[in-house]
């Protein structure tokens, strides 16, 4: 079958979720384009010949939170250049394909293309479970405004899509309406993940996006007891107990896969990676992200961890106190790789390659 897909290339998540479910279609004899815009293009491009960019929306952030009024007026601007480019590519590279089915990771050009082609769509992301799912007030509570205006984007972003695949570490029930075609499955995890081997070292990994936090360390470095690997400030230095690394893949997977537990924002991808090597995660959200808010307090819901609104002595402090506990917690996750994902995957490309 050939199968178009979309990657959004906003944050490095959807590209490396979208890389295994890719290698997963390649293995089985279907033939896959991928289009997708930003730095996902360039990390997709390394793993695959067949990949096509355009021009896709970006998030503004001022201060470590998400600037919503800048975002759009920043996209707005954008938005003649990104249709001209994206009409471009579209008649020199998608067209000829001719694509049977169309999966789209939260990218609305190859979900456009199917809708104007009448090509079957599937949806595969995190951010439908904020709009298909119910989701209790403690989730939402203190945060209702980015809650339902993040609510309503979802909801017009992909609407009408024959299947919806969600990732997440956390199982709220289907909206009603929804059940028939929706599949809650685990955290899609790279295979260098899957390979890794667990162990709890003395170091706590740190994983700051932020350059310009300036109290970082010196909070850090109070916590004097603990040996902390920090990575994200893009040098390599030792200030006392902290190890400042620039990034490597590899060797970050061995610091993580070794690591007592994990500091980082809100993000997807890390959480569901030290999820699934059992590392209890301190998570600190950006501000006016409800998805990161979310995930920091189903963290806290399931007991796998601690959401807070900055990382603070006392607070962090109290956290590795409670490591035990979080440790204990995760041991209730279970999932056998990415499995039932590609199962159900599986079984609806199956119903849509029928003659």
């Amino acid at each position: 079958m050939r199968v178009l897909y979309g990657v959004v290339g906003e944050g490095m998540g959807h590209a490396t979720r979208s890389k295994v479910v890719i290698a997963h279609l390649l293995e089985n004899n279907h033939r896959v384009r991928i289009v997708v815009s930003g730095r996902a293009y360039h990390f997709l491009k390394k793993h695959f010949d067949d990949v096509v960019e355009i021009q896709g929306l970006s998030i503004t952030y001022d201060d470590g939170a998400m600037d919503r009024d800048r975002s759009v007026l920043d996209n707005m601007m954008r938005s003649p250049a990104i249709v001209v480019g994206n009409a471009a590519a579209y008649f020199e590279r998608v067209v000829d394909f001719a694509p049977q089915l169309v999966i789209s990771d939260f990218d609305s050009f190859a979900y456009l293309y199917a809708k104007a082609h009448a090509t079957p769509v599937i949806s595969i992301d995190n951010q439908q479970i904020i709009h298909r799912c119910e989701h209790e007030e403690d989730i939402r509570k203190g945060v209702d405004f980015d809650f339902f205006s993040t609510k309503a984007f979802v909801k017009a972003k992909l609407p009408g899509c024959d299947h919806y695949f969600i990732t997440s570490f956390f199982f709220p029930k289907i909206r009603g309406k929804h059940a028939k075609n929706t599949t809650l499955v685990p955290p899609i995890l790279r295979p260098e993940i899957l390979n890794a081997s667990s162990s709890r070292a003395k170091h706590i990994l740190v994983y700051q996006t932020s350059v310009s936090d300036t109290s970082l360390i010196p909070t850090l470095r109070r916590l004097s007891d603990h040996q902390f690997i920090i990575y994200g400030l893009r040098r390599n230095e030792v200030q006392g107990n902290c190890i400042i690394k620039d990034f490597s893949e590899d060797q970050f997977i061995r610091d993580l896969s070794s690591a007592r537990a994990v500091v980082s924002n809100g993000g997807l991808s890390l959480i569901h990676e030290a999820i699934y090597l059992r590392k209890p995660v301190f998570s600190v959200p950006i501000r006016h992200q409800f998805e990161q808010e979310m995930n920091a307090r189903y963290l806290e819901k399931l007991g796998y961890g601690l959401g807070a609104s900055k990382i603070e002595f006392d607070v962090l402090s109290w956290f590795l106190q409670q490591e035990d506990r979080y440790f204990d917690a995760l041991g209730n996750h279970h999932q056998d790789g990415n499995r039932m994902l590609f199962e159900k995957l599986d079984e609806v490309l199956d119903r849509f390659d029928r003659p």
